[in-house]
């Protein structure tokens, strides 16, 4: 099996974890009847996490431009848990990206440590870098909001023939015109706004769906989240929100079956406070009518941290997009895209995109079957 190159925009606390997710678990699965935590799929179609490998990465920190990308992750204002002590060869230097919307104005009102200091150098060519690296994905880690920046990186895709990765709420893969456009280009795409590994949302979307299997009407519900990172801090500017609520709230009424009115829904990050760091905490709540039309409620609180549970899911959504890069798929991945984002072209319930996903693996294998060499390289930039 040949590595999956991957290019980072946006060396915050997610690639801080993914980094450091990918040297935890290099040599998961190599001594048999060790339990490894934390990963939702070990193996997916002979990829294993240590088989990634960060080929190019692009930030606007003065602290973090320059650096090996290695080094850069546990650079302010990164606040998310060291849990590997590095990464040994360093990789690639951390270049400088264009700015665009990828810095909302308040964040410049908060002390150094805890907001994004753009560089004073010129911003690469990132198109270039990405050709000269070989990447064959680029994940999206901008802040939530960076509308303009995500259009960029997406434009460089098509143009390169290289795979986006949309992780945060700025609307690609889920978007007809550009869904179109990765088709055309034969470029496979997941995306939009990733789902954490156990985290507000998919725990949210349980309870509502077991609410409404068991034949209970959900009236009202919240969830109500508080952080200490920068995304915290960068949604405190509440015209960035707009997607991002958007895609939370459809992620829970996606599964229900009956409606539930706008104004009786209420899902969204709610404040920043500087001392939880990437401790994200979550308070939900869910109201219904059971027999009898007698009521039922629900309270829970939720401690992660934040940005490990994402990269938990980052690293087999990695994984699937190079098996549809293998096969010659193209356009919006839909089950990797259904059990992975928020807001995907196709909303399924979690069981369903599982199965989808069981059945796209095996899907993999015969196609495998049908190869009497190992994987071809996978998409070229279109001509």
């Amino acid at each position: 099996m040949r590595r999956i190159r991957v290019a980072v925009a946006g060396v915050g606390n997610c690639a801080s974890a993914l980094l450091q997710g990918i040297e935890y678990y290099r040599n998961a699965g190599e001594s048999p009847g060790i339990d490894i935590p934390g990963l939702i799929n070990l193996d997916i179609g002979g990829y294993r996490p240590g088989d990634i490998e960060i080929v190019a990465a692009f930030d606007i920190d003065r602290r973090k431009v320059g650096l090996p990308v290695g080094e850069a992750i546990f650079s302010p204002p990164n606040c998310t848990r060291k849990f590997v002590d590095g990464i040994p060869d360093g990789g690639p230097i951390v270049r400088m990206a264009p700015v665009l919307d990828g810095v909302a104005p308040h964040m410049r009102e908060y002390p150094e440590d805890r907001t994004f200091v753009p560089s004073d150098e010129a911003p690469c060519d990132v198109e270039a870098v990405l050709r000269d690296s070989g990447a064959e994905i680029l994940i999206n880690y901008l802040p939530v909001g960076s509308d303009e920046a995500t259009r960029f990186y997406a434009e460089v895709c098509l143009s390169t023939g290289v795979s986006l990765l949309n992780c945060i709420p700025s609307f690609i893969a889920s978007d007809p015109e550009w869904a179109g456009r990765f088709r055309s280009r034969g470029i496979p795409i997941i995306g939009d706004d990733i789902k954490s590994q156990l985290g507000a949302t998919i725990v949210h979307r349980a309870l509502a769906r077991l609410f409404s299997e068991r034949g209970i009407l959900v009236r009202r519900t919240y969830q109500l989240n508080t952080g200490g990172n920068t995304d915290f801090l960068n949604m405190l500017n509440r015209n960035r929100l707009r997607s991002k609520k958007i895609s939370k709230t459809e992620a829970v009424t996606s599964v229900l079956t009956h409606g539930i009115g706008e104004d009786q829904i209420h899902i969204g990050p709610s404040d920043y406070v500087p001392w939880q760091k990437d401790n994200k905490l979550c308070f939900l709540r869910i109201e219904g009518d059971g027999f009898g039309g007698l009521p039922i409620e629900v309270e829970l609180r939720l401690s992660v941290t934040d940005s490990p549970n994402s990269a938990g899911v980052g690293v087999d959504a990695i994984r699937f997009c190079r098996l549809g890069r293998e096969m010659g798929l193209s356009g919006p991945l839909t089950a990797p895209s259904a059990y992975f984002m928020k807001h995907p072209a196709v909303q399924m319930t979690d069981d369903d995109a599982r199965r989808e996903l069981e059945e796209f693996i095996a899907d993999y294998r015969a196609w495998r079957r049908t190869k009497a060499v190992a994987p071809t390289t996978p998409c070229t930039s279109p001509t």
